[in-house]
């Protein structure tokens, strides 16, 4: 091999290591998010359970009859 192609190949072979790296470091970020987006629907869905208990019971505004002027 020539000097030249050794050279060459020898920055594609860091190039890739920057890109490995990169991805490597992207593809920790999404599980992260992941992560946290399932915690919050995880919360969204234990609130909603909660204001739904609430509205049973104090009772929902649709279980009453329409007030007499309609």
């Amino acid at each position: 091999m020539s000097s030249t192609l050794e050279e060459r190949l020898t920055e594609l072979e860091v190039r890739l290591s920057f890109v490995d790296d990169a991805i490597a470091a992207i593809s920790d970020s999404v599980a992260t998010h992941d992560r946290q987006m399932q915690a919050l629907r995880n919360a969204v869905d234990a609130l909603r359970g909660e204001l739904q208990s609430v509205r049973g019971t104090l009772g929902a505004p649709q279980d009453e009859p329409p007030p007499p002027h309609y």
